[in-house]
């Protein structure tokens, strides 16, 4: 994927992990948008970076895991700064946003068993809308 090297420079954190390389590399084979492609490296690079902080080999990475790194969405400064005034409280993604970004680590987690990586995926299973944003039995990852 002539892409992959785009990629992999605007976000340095892929090449360390080929599975995510070998994993994006397979959606623009299959013909997904750039943007779309774009999208999922943005949201994989930061979960990857995060698992590096914390040093977590994603291969292993549980659902404890995936709960720091929606903290770390919802918790993040806002990028307009700390003196903006605005309806929201000026910290963390929007639930959207956030539930985007944890789409492309759970897509990337069904990859991994796919091709017998892994067991499980530490993401499938749990409702990723928001609380609130529709009827829903399971708490969500993204607050409401």
């Amino acid at each position: 994927m002539s892409g992959t090297v785009t990629l992999e420079n605007k976000w340095p954190v892929l090449g360390r992990h080929a599975q995510a390389t070998e994993w994006l590399r397979l959606w623009a084979d299959l013909g997904r948008a750039p943007r779309t492609i774009d999208a999922y490296a943005r949201g994989l690079s930061e979960y990857l970076q995060m698992c590096e902080q914390e040093s977590v080999d994603p291969l292993t990475a549980t659902r404890a895991h995936i709960g720091i790194y929606v903290r770390e969405l919802t918790e993040r400064p806002s990028l307009r700064g700390p003196n903006v005034v605005s309806i929201d409280s000026g910290a963390g993604l929007a639930n959207a946003t956030t539930a985007q970004r944890l789409v492309s680590v759970r897509l990337f987690y069904d990859y991994l068993m796919e091709e017998g990586l892994r067991d499980s995926n530490p993401v499938a299973g749990a409702d990723i809308r928001p609380v609130g944003a529709a009827v829903s039995i399971s708490v969500g990852l993204c607050p409401g």
